[in-house]
């Protein structure tokens, strides 16, 4: 995926490949949901069209708990994934892999509730091939602040059809909360 130059009205943008040759991509709008009073367990996109090459989810959203994981569901279940990932706060940083059945999208800060974190699903109905997944996120925390990046494989071929976002305990995404799902063409 191209890094993005510039972005016009009708939802395309402007990046480029190998920091060389112009290339378009265009972002559409897939579903967008806005938490109201009250908060809500789960955002869940369904339906989602196979007319895209990559599908990406911007997100900023708050807990009820400060730190708390979130959890990615990919079509009703998770098979397993491999996860790197790679975090810092401006004086210490941390990196590793595991082995897990969810894909978490930040990993326990404990210093803030809002969470930003954009999500590429790459090839996501492609039935030839795995998918990877790579997220990036962080929060800011009035003079410091955490950023965090990991990159999934999904564990299947079966197209990407619903993804399923929910706090991995019994809370609430709170008001405020914004999630977005759009469906990027490659030129």
């Amino acid at each position: 995926m191209s890094p993005l130059l510039q972005t016009f009205a009708n939802g395309s943008a402007l990046g480029y490949r190998s920091l060389s040759a112009a290339a378009a991509t265009s972002f559409e709008s897939i579903a967008t949901v806005s938490v109201g009073s009250g908060g809500t367990g789960s955002i869940t996109f369904s339906s989602i069209p196979s007319t895209f090459t990559h599908l990406q989810i911007r997100a900023i959203y708050n807990t009820e708990v400060q730190g708390e994981n979130i959890g990615m569901t990919l079509n009703t279940s998770i098979t397993s994934t491999r996860v790197h990932y790679l975090s810092g706060n401006g004086t210490s940083a941390s990196a590793g892999s595991e082995t897990t059945n969810l894909f978490t999208l930040q990993a326990g800060f404990d210093t803030q509730k809002m969470y930003g974190v954009v999500v590429d699903i790459l090839d996501y109905a492609n039935t030839n091939k795995n998918k990877t997944i790579r997220t990036l996120g962080g929060i800011d925390t009035n003079g410091g602040g955490v950023i965090f990046m990991s990159s999934n494989l999904y564990s299947t071929t079966s197209a990407i059809t619903t993804i399923k976002l929910a706090p991995l305990s019994a809370i609430d995404f709170q008001q405020y909360s914004h999630f977005a799902l759009y469906g990027i063409k490659s030129a």
